[in-house]
């Protein structure tokens, strides 16, 4: 059994109260993490506070212990791959992957950390103004309130803190309840890599305590969140005129057009579905294929996911591994059993054993049923058959969601065609919705969310422009 304290004020405290973390794969207790209660989440955004009017750090110190922190993460990629493995039921390849990546935000974010500025405006322009001269600069907004998910537990928690603080916020971090022992180590490297005390705070505990009292706080400036687009919406609702960063639901559609590279498409596909149990914010839900290549296409969808290998995540082979509760198999499940009542057909997999489901493809769809309009967030896609490209994109637009699509299609016009009418935050040509590499925008439209990580950009939605106007004497 492990043990996990709060990281409050640089110190490593206990608390009344204490959760328990489950090896995703046994379903056994794996460690335990103390709780935040009322006065502890009050110690942390005070202390919070207190440490950004104290600390002022200047970019290239900001620079030196986000790129140390970089470092520290490699060294300790085993470790960390570990523990994402047990806490979440990430496979162990998928998880080393997320470690690279993490490391890659941080070291993205130590490089902008000397790059934040401002720009002349030239007031000189103006009549009367011939005299003065003004420029801006960007300032830090104070604290962030970073609330993170459970299926990215240390890279997500990286795309909040390290722009936040490479633009000289401090922040205070609730991780996701169920998967926070990867947030407690992050903090004990960014300790060790020189992070001033207080500019990080770690709070773990539930979203109606945590979480809400976070969300009242007036001492918290910006808000990132991802997560579920119903939180969203309260986040927004109850957080009135200050800034957020929201980054939500989504049920990505991929066009396999008539032109597509079948191989290139299949292969693809039978990857970014399934990738953590398809619990992946871009993972490739909605497959539209042009009706002339779908038997074709299908015949390869199938041999490529027949060939992933289920069961534990442990096993540097395996590539799908268990969901992140049994609770959550049952309800994708569940999905799956109603649209197989009302039409759809299971053309692969299906079936689930405690928290383990088979990728599954499903067949004969209609637009209404819940594994098409909403987000399954599970290890399931539709396959559904088009003949017109402009019908299908229609289709695709009136889901609720726009994070990221794609199209597979040997022709530039069509992708182009596609790219400029497919409404999305981020569209891939010839490349599943599930593409992302942390030092671009990332961001989605309707109820996906709004704003943009990746750390160029959060730090935009993480800093305040000023403006200065200096009146010179001839």
């Amino acid at each position: 059994m492990n043990n996990y304290k709060l990281f409050i004020d640089g110190n490593w405290i206990n608390s009344n109260g204490s959760l328990e973390v489950l090896d995703k794969y046994s379903q056994e207790v794996y460690a335990q993490v103390a709780k935040a209660n009322e006065e502890t989440v009050d110690q942390a955004i005070s202390g919070a506070w207190h440490a950004f009017e104290r600390d002022k750090l200047s970019p290239f110190e900001r620079y030196q212990i986000l790129h140390k922190a970089s470092q520290l993460i490699i060294e300790q990629k085993d470790e960390l791959a570990n523990i994402i493995t047990k806490e979440a039921g990430k496979p162990l390849k998928q998880a080393r992957t997320e470690i690279d990546r993490s490391a890659q935000t941080f070291l993205v974010a130590a490089e902008e950390a000397k790059r934040i500025h401002g720009e002349g405006v030239p007031v000189e322009a103006a009549p009367g103004s011939e005299n003065r001269m003004a420029f801006t600069i960007k300032v830090p907004v104070g604290v962030v309130g970073a609330i993170s998910p459970f299926n990215f537990p240390l890279n997500l928690v990286a795309h909040k803190i390290a722009p936040a603080l490479a633009a000289g916020n401090a922040v205070v971090l609730k991780p996701a309840s169920k998967t926070p022992i990867s947030s407690l180590k992050l903090a004990e490297i960014l300790d060790k890599a020189g992070l001033p005390k207080g500019l990080l705070q770690v709070v773990v505990g539930s979203g109606s305590t945590v979480g809400n009292q976070m969300m009242k706080d007036e001492r918290i400036a910006v808000y990132t969140f991802t997560g579920s687009a119903e939180v969203g919406l309260k986040l927004k609702q109850e957080t009135g005129l200050k800034r957020l960063i929201l980054e939500l639901g989504n049920n990505s559609p991929v066009i396999v057009d008539k032109e597509a590279n079948v191989n290139l498409a299949a292969k693809t596909l039978a990857a970014q579905s399934f990738a953590f149990a398809g619990q992946v914010c871009i993972s490739v839900q909605r497959i539209y294929v042009h009706e002339s290549i779908k038997d074709t296409f299908m015949e390869k969808l199938t041999k490529q996911i027949s060939a992933l290998k289920i069961g534990d995540p442990s096993d540097p082979e395996t590539d799908v591994g268990p969901m992140i509760s049994e609770e959550e198999a049952k309800r994708a499940e569940k999905w799956i059993q109603e649209a197989v009542s009302d039409g759809a057909t299971i053309a692969h997999g299906g079936k689930r054993k405690g928290a383990l489901l088979e990728p599954t493809i499903i067949t004969d769809v209609t637009k209404e049923m819940r594994v098409v309009c909403e987000e399954i967030f599970a290890p399931v896609a539709s396959v559904i058959s088009y003949n017109d490209l402009d019908e299908c994109i229609k289709e695709i637009n009136q889901s609720d969601y726009g994070l990221q699509g794609g199209i597979f299609t040997q022709n530039i016009d069509t992708a182009y065609y596609a790219a400029k009418r497919v409404e999305v935050g981020g569209f891939m040509i010839n490349d599943g919705s599930q593409y992302r590499v942390d030092l671009m925008p990332y961001g989605g439209v309707k109820d996906s969310g709004s704003g943009k990580e990746g750390p160029k950009y959060s730090i935009e939605e993480m800093t305040e422009e000023r403006l200065i106007v200096m009146n010179l004497k001839e």
